[in-house]
């Protein structure tokens, strides 16, 4: 037995849900500071923290607030006295600390934020889709979507090596569909204690108000301008929106490394950091989503492969920033894109299609690509649902035909009348 084989035998394996796998991250990363409300489907994951604290395993502040907007406050004060803070919720709660999201990427806080992904009402639903991972796309915070819950606990300590490194200062927000990860157990491999403290050292905050031998203050207020004083200039509201954009394009290089040491010290690796991909070397046409809809999708790849269909998976995991630069490398060559969404820009189409074009645009010899949404509500994206979208769009390539019509698939219209 090889040294690396050892060490594989020793780690502890549990059964654990998504939200207990997020829990087990934040005890093993040391989080100093959580500050939750309760929501369905993430209330587990600070129960679970909460306990942690209680039995002396995680020697954190747990701050009880009246709602997401004061939780998402709280860790935005706690971080800027230099703790290691996280939080987790759900859809509403989500839009409740919007108006927080951008606070905390304006002022550079290493927050992390588990996000159990749910549909956003009206009508109200507690089941899942990605509406709420969506909707915060343009806040300035850097956003994963895991697939299984291994991938979970993971990327928790990515996203707190990520954040807190000083090149990036950018939150993160680790999300997860809703049930279908954050309810079902699964066997988690969990790292030795040393092992993550070696991965992940304690925080070195840029701000960090509590030294008080070198007083600051945090004054979010600017101007249009640059300010000019004797003891030196002030950014303007510009300069700041520059450097927070410049901070998430050359933060890329840095998941890439956070990742890739991961990778090499846990011996887990997720593609390339950004996306992974399931039978693409030979493959012409590609499924592209994320979370549970790739997944789904890969049931499906076999079955298509044995109708003659040369065709892989590209599961997103990295959707903010959109790694613009290795899709357009990966996409070269490529015939067909067929895009299932668990989300809707409504007016337009699936939001992973258009950001999809967008990246793509200009690309020599550019792929077909046609979208499809699926599993609105928490209602179930079927193999067939995805296997009838792909003939659909080989059928439309083959034809040459560009559609902009939005197709979803998985309505049961003909048993209703209210649409007549």
């Amino acid at each position: 037995m090889t040294a690396a084989e050892s060490t594989e035998k020793k780690k502890k394996v549990k059964i654990l849900t998504g939200n207990h796998a997020a829990a087990y991250a934040f005890r093993h990363a040391r989080v100093g500071v959580v500050s939750a409300y309760p929501i369905t489907p993430q209330s587990p994951v600070v129960e679970k923290i909460s306990e942690f604290i209680r039995d002396g395993k995680l020697k954190a502040n747990f701050l009880l607030v009246e709602s997401e907007h004061s939780a998402a406050a709280a860790c935005c004060a706690a971080s800027a006295t230099g703790s290691r803070v996280g939080t987790a919720t759900s859809a509403h709660g989500l839009m409740l600390m919007y108006e927080m999201l951008p606070w905390a990427s304006g002022t550079r806080l290493p927050i992390v934020i588990n996000l159990a992904t749910r549909s956003c009402g009206a009508p109200w639903s507690v089941w899942d889709d990605h509406s709420d991972f969506i909707t915060v796309r343009d806040v300035g915070w850097i956003q994963f979507m895991c697939e299984d819950n291994q991938e979970i606990y993971d990327t928790n300590f990515q996203a707190f090596k990520i954040a807190e490194d000083p090149r990036v200062f950018i939150p993160v927000i680790v999300a997860y569909d809703g049930y279908i990860l954050s309810h079902t157990m699964m066997p988690i491999k969990l790292e030795k204690q040393e092992d993550i403290d070696d991965f992940l050292p304690p925080i070195n905050h840029h701000i960090n108000l509590s030294n008080i031998s070198e007083v600051k203050g945090v004054g979010p207020v600017t101007t249009p301008n640059i300010i000019k004083r004797a003891e030196g200039t002030a950014p303007g509201y510009y300069e700041f929106r520059y450097s927070l954009q410049k901070a998430l394009e050359n933060s890329i290089d840095i998941i890439k490394e956070v990742h890739d040491e991961f990778a090499k010290k846990f011996g887990r690796s997720y593609g390339n950091g950004f996306f992974k991909t399931i039978k693409t070397e030979d493959a012409d046409t590609i499924i592209f989503a994320m979370g549970s809809v790739s997944a789904q999708a890969r049931t499906v790849i076999d079955k298509l492969r044995v109708e003659g269909i040369k065709i892989g998976l590209v599961s997103l995991r990295l959707f903010r920033p959109f790694p613009i630069k290795y899709l357009r490398e990966f996409f070269k060559g490529k015939k067909n894109i067929i895009v299932f969404d668990r989300d809707i820009g409504y007016g337009y189409e699936g939001v992973l299609c258009y950001e999809l074009k967008a990246a793509l645009y200009g690309l020599k010899d550019a792929p077909f690509i046609k979208g499809y949404i699926v599993g609105l509500g928490g209602r179930d994206v079927k193999s067939e649902h995805i296997i009838q979208g792909v003939h659909k769009a080989l059928e439309e390539s083959e034809k040459g035909e560009i559609s902009y019509k939005t197709e979803f698939y998985g309505l049961d219209l003909d048993k209703l009348d209210f649409l007549d």
